[in-house]
């Protein structure tokens, strides 16, 4: 893609764990809302240029990811029972399948390409959705609930 093409598409691979965090996965989430937030600001320097940009954010899908290939290292005795350890539920097999299909994922990213405009963010996954909506209402309750603190460090108006 070029800028002399007045056009273009970006589609960054992240996950709703962009928004979303679960306690045992800190590194994870860091280098998925780092990418968000890179993406957002990149997606306002290229608009002039045609260039749209999309952050793609599924849920979990039954993929080798989840099942089989992830390596953990031995678990240190002063973490057991500390919510760090969540992550191991999500390795567990027997703990449930993924609702993902990651053939039904990737056709909706191709879908996607020549959207105009590009949606910012596109979740795939409907336990994704509902978790990263349940986050953000109460994301925004908390901030809502920050009214007057906001406006309390302002200088006075006219100051």
């Amino acid at each position: 893609m070029k800028r002399t093409q007045g056009r273009g598409r970006i589609i960054q691979i992240s996950s709703y764990g962009g928004q979303v965090a679960f306690p045992g996965n800190s590194m994870y989430h860091a280098t998925k809302w780092g990418i968000e937030g890179f993406v957002e600001s990149v997606a306002q320097e290229v608009a002039p240029f045609g260039i749209g940009m999309t952050i793609v954010e599924p849920g979990g899908a039954r993929t080798e990811f989840r099942y089989g290939s992830a390596q953990v290292a031995t678990p240190l005795p002063a973490y057991r029972g500390n919510p760090a350890r969540a992550f191991e539920k999500m390795l567990d097999p027997g703990g449930g399948l993924a609702p993902g299909d990651p053939a039904r994922m990737a056709a909706a990213i191709i879908a996607s390409v020549d959207q105009h405009p590009a949606p910012m963010r596109m979740v795939l996954g409907s336990q994704a959705l509902q978790s990263t909506l349940d986050v953000l209402h109460q994301r925004i309750a908390g901030f809502e609930a920050q009214t007057a603190l906001a406006a309390s460090t302002d200088f006075p108006a006219g100051g």
